[in-house]
């Protein structure tokens, strides 16, 4: 609240030039603070509690949604008879505002149980008006109330048929001999690691035959997150979001196990003096399925022996890192049979929540007649995702195994063939006549 200075430093004397003295001045502004003080204590808040007409800086301050609307006014001429038309005796009796929602509001409202609404003129002499506010509107027939459904009815057909066109009627597929994967995945949180302020490093790595876009990135950072106390325990909420597409190409016959890809991660922490720490290593292997995963990782970070490495964790940041993330599981670059990690000192730290939402394409799950789709189904619908890949491998591999073997006998002499046909004849007469003396 404002107030002019000259109003509170009123002289004393008709002469020109009296000026105020410097105690008469800040008396004033010991008035005027006492006053903005009463206002704030007394009845000035709750007066305002709802702002009509909120100005510009106000509606930033706040945040407020500016929804448009649309305002109408009910007005009064309350002039004498022979001043009509003059702006100074018009007042409004009612203001109708609605917006984009469908909302009306009325202010005031409706004239209720206290009597009717008060309005004092003052001109050459005070006058006061009373007047109401009745809702006289006729309410909806059912005739009419059933026509308006079957508009609404007609306009929702047809904005769907407009989206529809939109959309289109051609679907993208994947190549022939491909399946393609749809990733919609998210960092969730981390749970119940050492020091706040945690980020997570992720990437993708793709196994042999699979492949990803070019304009595809296959690895990010989240933003770094504060931790809080959640069911005695740390949690820090990241809610990151990310995505992947990725192609297996079906048509390579390997002797291998197919692999899926894995996200490996890695959780760091960065304190107020830039310090920045590893708190542990991770890895996920995607979903095999389709649907909706909730996947928690456990974490570890390597440690040095001793309490040097330990002091110099906590004073000056920096912790044993690894060079290679993929050492979590086994590195790409790994070509022998075993791996040892013996003497390799690691410390179990805390967990990340991951949440997957996966899609699977194909063109070959059109196709009802394959052995492996229609085994696949069956699967499915039983479920069990390890269970149903390791038993498509073995289908898998029986049937190179016969492909192989029907292959080498038709390379076989036809003489061979006979003769091994006779031999199999005979032993099969022989086992039948000592089966009956029996």
């Amino acid at each position: 609240m404002y107030s002019s200075l000259a109003q509170h430093c009123q002289s004393v004397t008709n002469s020109e030039r009296e000026t105020s003295t410097f105690l008469a001045e800040r008396m004033a502004n010991v008035r005027r603070r006492r006053q903005d003080k009463r206002l704030l204590d007394g009845i000035g808040i709750r007066n305002r509690l709802i702002t009509w007409k909120p100005s510009e800086e106000f509606i930033k301050n706040n945040h407020i949604i500016n929804t448009p609307v649309q305002t109408m006014y009910i007005m009064a001429d309350l002039g004498p008879s022979g001043k009509l038309g003059l702006k100074e005796n018009e007042h409004v009796l009612c203001t109708i505002r609605v917006d984009t929602n469908g909302v009306i509001t009325l202010k005031p409202d409706v004239t209720g149980t206290k009597g009717p609404y008060r309005l004092e003129v003052e001109s050459h002499k005070r006058e006061l008006w009373s007047y109401t506010l009745q809702h006289v509107s006729e309410s909806v027939q059912q005739e009419e109330q059933e026509r308006e459904e079957i508009l609404y009815k007609d306009l929702y057909s047809r904005h769907k048929e407009y989206l529809s066109n939109l959309v289109g009627s051609d679907f993208e597929m994947p190549p022939n001999g491909a399946l393609r994967v749809f990733i919609n995945g998210e960092i969730v949180s981390a749970h119940e690691y050492e020091y706040d302020n945690l980020y997570v490093h992720f990437f993708m790595e793709l196994p042999k035959h699979w492949s990803s876009p070019a304009f595809q990135e296959l690895s990010g950072v989240t933003q770094s997150c504060r931790s809080k106390t959640h069911e005695r325990e740390t949690v820090a909420y990241f809610c990151y979001p990310f995505s992947f597409e990725m192609f297996l190409s079906e048509d390579v016959e390997s002797e291998d196990a197919l692999q899926w890809p894995v996200l490996y991660f890695e959780v760091l922490s960065l304190d107020f003096w830039q310090r920045y720490r590893v708190e542990g290593y991770g890895s996920v292997v995607l979903p095999q399925t389709p649907g909706m995963h909730n996947i928690t990782a456990q974490t570890w970070r390597p440690v040095e022996q001793g309490t040097v490495s330990e002091l110099r964790r906590f004073f000056i940041g920096g912790s044993p890192e690894l060079e290679d993330l993929t050492y979590v599981r086994i590195p790409g670059t790994f070509q022998g049979e075993r791996l040892s990690r013996f003497g390799f000192r690691t410390e179990t730290t805390g967990r990340v929540s991951f949440r997957f939402h996966s899609i699977h394409q194909s063109r070959s799950f059109l196709d009802r007649s394959s052995l492996r789709r229609r085994m696949q189904s069956v699967l499915d619908r039983l479920g069990g995702s390890s269970q149903q890949s390791s038993i498509l491998n073995v289908l898998d591999a029986f049937q190179r195994a016969r492909r192989r073997m029907q292959q080498a006998r038709e390379s076989l002499p036809k003489d061979l063939l006979s003769a091994t046909k006779a031999l199999q004849l005979e032993q099969s007469t022989v086992a039948h006549q000592s089966t009956s003396n029996a």
